[in-house]
């Protein structure tokens, strides 16, 4: 039998996953496995949770003892990554050579996100755009931003994932604010691109409620997520339709990457594709210029 249930236990081992079924499976309980973006998931009925747990735990407690004394290594965690704090230390660098929008750099009339440009096909113009930043505040705050939600991104998805992602979120989101405006607006800040950082957060946990837990907890993450878009992306001077098409888009991408991809990329990939974010950046500032 395999449908909607709850998650039990989660591990990275196909072997600790198959495991945990023969207990379930001794204990007559109903179960099945299946591979998640965060590994394997031992997946029962909603009513039988609490049986499941309670056999699981008992199976543990019978078994400390051999698997201290076997030596056994800990399932495997996720690799550190600081691809966020890259990313916030860019942003600063690059404002220490752009300067604010009130110098009247050319980097900004290369390089803003004005929708009627983007409109006649400087489509690079949605990406550049990501790597301006107004003043020192505005800066500063992306920064910070980006430091801790572009990191926890990258953490789920890996360094090369996460990064396409969020530039895809932040690009998608200015070519959807410049379309909906379709005139004289224009936009600068990695803030479109950590609004998509939210949403594809918000996007993997959604799943993960969807395939272990009951529904409600999904609808208390959208309305997490929908707070803190209205607490950080509506003041005063903020560009409201750039932070909501970021998240928007960002919560569609992270709805594709958590159903599609089965399991992390491997480290080579991930880097490959971190130098392949970094030259699309380029890239796009070179068509700029």
């Amino acid at each position: 039998m395999e449908g909607p249930g709850t998650a039990v236990r989660v591990t990275p081992s196909r072997r600790r996953a198959d495991e945990w079924a023969v207990v379930l499976a001794a204990a007559d309980i109903p179960h099945w496995l299946r591979q998640r973006l965060d590994g394997w998931a031992v997946i029962v009925p909603p009513d039988d949770a609490a049986t499941a747990l309670a056999a699981l735990a008992a199976y543990d407690q019978e078994n400390a003892g051999e698997r201290v004394g076997s030596g056994e290594a800990a399932p495997p965690s996720r690799p550190m990554t600081i691809a966020g704090v890259v990313v916030a230390l860019l942003l600063l660098g690059f404002f220490a050579i752009t300067g604010p929008r009130a110098g009247g750099s050319a980097w900004f009339e290369h390089g803003s996100a004005d929708a009627t440009r983007v409109l006649a096909g400087e489509w690079w113009r949605a990406v550049t755009a990501l790597t301006l930043h107004a003043d020192a505040p505005h800066v500063l705050a992306n920064a910070a931003a980006s430091a801790l939600l572009m990191t926890a991104v990258c953490w789920h998805l890996g360094p090369g994932v996460g990064l396409w992602l969020l530039l895809l979120a932040g690009a998608g989101g200015n070519t959807l604010t410049a379309a909906v405006h379709g005139g004289d607006h224009v936009s600068v800040g990695a803030s479109t691109a950590v609004f998509g950082a939210i949403g594809i957060l918000a996007a993997l946990q959604i799943t993960r409620r969807r395939t272990g837990s009951s529904g409600m907890k999904s609808w208390v993450v959208i309305a997490a997520s929908l707070a803190l878009l209205a607490l950080l992306g509506t003041g005063p001077h903020a560009d409201v339709l750039a932070h909501l098409f970021g998240f928007l888009v960002g919560g569609g991408l992270g709805l594709i990457a958590a159903l599609s991809i089965r399991w992390t990329l491997p480290g080579p990939v991930q880097w490959l594709l971190v130098a392949a974010a970094g030259a699309a950046v380029v890239g796009a500032w070179r068509l700029a210029l």
